[in-house]
């Protein structure tokens, strides 16, 4: 038998690796606390209707890599039996109506119900569609029902008679191939399945962000609203470097109502100033920032003419993705990294020549804030982001070459999205976020350090002998209770095993033989500097601090 293996395009982490990424998402958390924003965790699912409306139909994302079901039919139960009992209600058929026993519920009884004889109630099961399990748990209710204890009152006819029993499935069900025996089937007319629904894994999270925003009815409070998530997203997309089926992004979105401040440039600024001051303490190393305005709604259209025109006489000698782009959506050509298009696209019109005055004014207001908080950046008239939600300033961080990324060196993205809550059917609520890619955060971190980054533990401790095994797990509690990090070797172990385990994963070895423990002392040997001393145990926590 082949043994199972994680699905290509995913991949397990793992100690020490997840040490790093650990320390980078402490790192986010403690850089968005300072400027004020809150997490937020939304479903990894969503409809699919949600990104098709958000992200673009024609985007690469919606229209090849997103993992999209169907959801099935839903039998909607208390349809069938609400229209069933109005029916037999009309019919004159319910002489008297018993209440719901919860002690039936053992055997799934929907109803215990009065029909032609009220001295006879009829025990009543509501189903899809008749099943062998639904009859023989019908038979076994009344095959107990003198074993059962019910509430007081007019039930002892149940036990006296012996209650017929009825399924109630709906017309379109099929017809059970097996004998039902003393079990009536009733078939009732009517629609009492839910249409199907078509869920999508989410390939992006600011869609579901805003789509919570709107329902959660946040912008009522007339605040603005700064939330970050971390977590993974999906796409169907060809494993490579750095890019994975499931991958990780760590992400922020502001937005709010227009009183709010949410279209000021100032946010677009701060946004911008923040990822500098996460990348720097992070200690990304070489950072570069382009920004660029792709236009309100109302620019875009006068652009698209022009760019649709420029592209006629040339898109037939583009590859196939740009050809088939320059119909469905021109803005995405700007986008394509296709070595062999370059020289033409970057002949096209540029947007930057077909904003209106307010536009131009907000990209001015963003440079000259970037300027003032010392944020160096350079304005990229191609930077259009791959996304239909963007308007005005959208931004990209790469990194030099040779940071672990390849050719593609994009760190992370964003811009603002003015529309999007519009656009999914919710008040006017301008907003601007981000995306980092972690699983490539990761990759440049590790290339840029150029060796293993992951934090050793502050000490492990090695017993000298199964009798020392109890003492050492005492030192280590109280070590922890300090703070430290400790890791525990046993006494079964040779010193030269103990030594080679201590020197992999931590900062300081502590060795405990019989004479330690009766003196109340250790022995440590510090690997860094290869120095080794007995010390006081009183003494250990500050060693080890230092």
């Amino acid at each position: 038998m082949s043994s199972l293996k994680a699905v290509r395009g995913t991949r397990d982490l793992l100690p020490p690796d997840t040490q790093l990424w650990n320390r980078v998402e402490a790192t986010a958390r403690a850089v968005f606390a300072r400027y004020g924003f809150g997490e937020i965790r939304t479903p990894i699912f969503e409809v699919t209707e949600l990104f098709a409306r958000g992200v673009g139909e024609e985007t690469d994302i919606v229209s090849k890599e997103m993992f999209t079901w169907n959801d099935g039919e839903r039998f909607d139960r208390k349809a069938l039996r609400t229209t069933w009992l109005s029916q037999e209600s009309l019919r004159g058929s319910i002489v008297e109506s018993v209440p719901d026993f919860q002690v039936l519920d053992q055997f799934r009884i929907d109803l215990v119900i009065g029909k032609r004889n009220p001295e006879k109630p009829e025990l009543v099961t509501v189903r899809s569609k008749v099943t062998k399990a639904d009859v023989s748990q019908l038979v076994d209710a009344k095959k107990h029902i003198k074993d059962i204890e019910f509430p007081s009152g007019g039930i002892e006819y149940l036990r006296k008679f012996g209650p017929p029993l009825r399924i109630v499935v709906p017309d379109s069900s099929e017809r059970p191939t097996f004998d039902v025996g003393e079990v009536q089937v009733e078939y009732v007319a009517g629609d009492f399945f839910n249409t199907s629904q078509s869920l999508t894994l989410r390939p992006e999270n600011t869609a579901g962000v805003v789509r919570a925003y709107i329902e959660h009815k946040l912008g009522d409070t007339g605040q603005l609203q700064k939330l970050f998530y971390i977590g993974p997203q999906f796409r169907r997309e060809r494993p490579q470097r750095g890019r994975y089926r499931q991958f990780w992004q760590i992400g922020c979105e502001v937005l709010g109502p227009q009183s709010s401040g949410a279209e000021s440039p100032i946010r677009d600024a701060e946004i911008l100033e923040m990822l500098a001051s996460l990348l720097d303490e992070l200690g990304v190393k070489g950072w570069r920032l382009e920004v660029n305005s792709v236009g309100s709604a109302t620019d875009r259209p006068r652009y698209l003419a022009a760019l649709r025109e420029a592209l006629a006489p040339v898109k037939d000698r583009m590859c196939e993705d740009n050809r088939r782009r320059a119909e469905s959506n021109p803005l995405r050509v700007l986008d394509s990294k296709a070595p062999e298009d370059q020289e033409l696209i970057n002949a096209l019109p540029r947007i930057a020549d077909y904003l209106d005055e307010a536009s131009r004014d907000h990209f001015a207001q963003v440079l000259a804030a970037l300027d003032a908080c010392g944020v160096p950046y350079h304005v990229n008239p191609r930077l259009v982001r791959g996304l239909d939600y963007y308007t005005r300033t959208t931004f990209e961080f790469t990194v030099p070459d040779g940071s672990g990324l390849g050719t593609q060196n994009a760190l992370l993205g964003g811009g603002r999205y003015d529309g999007l809550s519009e656009m999914l059917g919710g008040p006017r609520a301008p907003g601007i976020g981000f995306a980092i890619g972690e699983d490539r955060l990761i990759l440049t971190l590790e290339a840029q350090a150029g060796e293993a980054i992951a934090a050793k533990l502050d000490a492990y401790i090695a017993p000298m002998g199964l009798g020392q095994n109890a003492a050492a797990l005492v030192l280590a509690r109280d070590l922890r209770r300090a703070g430290l990090s400790v890791e525990i070797g046993d006494g079964s172990f040779r010193l030269k095993k103990s030594f080679d385990a201590a020197d992999k994963i931590a900062r300081h070895m502590v060795i405990l033989g019989e004479d330690e423990i009766t003196s109340n002392s250790a022995t440590i040997k510090t690997f860094a500097t290869g120095q080794q001393q007995k010390v006081a145990i009183a003494d250990l926590q500050k060693i080890l601090h230092s």
